[in-house]
């Protein structure tokens, strides 16, 4: 009989894919993942089928931590213009406080591996952002772009400005800042 698994385990391979993947790409070795956990590589694949299930589980992973942490202590009854600033700022924060998630991610990201069920679960898991950014282009300059593009704009927005706050933290909160001023002008009428 199999022991079962232990999800102590399962963490550890989790982060010791991010570290690897951060420092070697989508190519880093499962052994040297399975290594860089503690555990046989054979271990892994009690985990994990393949390759490509452990890319697909790290996406989720990483998604919807990034989406809670996103979405932590947002004010229930505040304009949603500052419910948009909070969520702005902690998934900022987030982004610069933990840049081998945030490689990763963009690594996966693109990657042939992500299947489509996985993709449509991270899509569900950034659910309530996405949901304040329908609420918020509503009426502005991008209500009637699609959705995709919308959120395609936000997010290189975003990415620019977590570059510019990773690169210059001295003036990190004023990049903080203009990204979202930015970002408020791109949406419209609910901010102004």
């Amino acid at each position: 009989m199999a022991r079962p698994k232990s999800e102590d385990k399962r963490d550890a391979l989790l982060a010791a894919a991010t570290r690897v993947i951060a420092a070697q790409g989508l190519s880093g070795p499962t052994a040297v993942i399975a290594r860089e956990a503690g555990v046989s590589n054979g271990s892994l694949f009690t985990y994990f089928e393949t390759k490509a299930d452990l890319f697909n589980q790290l996406y989720l992973n990483l998604k919807t931590g990034m989406a809670a942490v996103s979405l932590n202590g947002l004010p229930d009854q505040a304009p949603l213009r500052e419910q948009f600033s909070r969520m702005w700022s902690n998934w900022t924060r987030w982004a610069t406080s933990n840049p081998d998630q945030r490689r990763v991610l963009a690594l996966l990201d693109v990657s042939d591996d992500i299947a489509p069920p996985t993709r449509a679960a991270a899509h569900q898991a950034m659910a309530e952002i996405t949901g304040m950014l329908e609420q918020a282009r509503a009426c502005g300059p991008m209500r009637d772009a699609p959705m995709e593009f919308a959120s395609a704009i936000m997010n290189s927005l975003a990415e620019t400005t977590m570059d510019f706050m990773v690169n210059d933290p001295a003036h990190a909160d004023e990049h903080r800042r203009v990204g979202f001023d930015a970002l408020c002008r791109m949406l419209g009428c609910l901010f102004f």
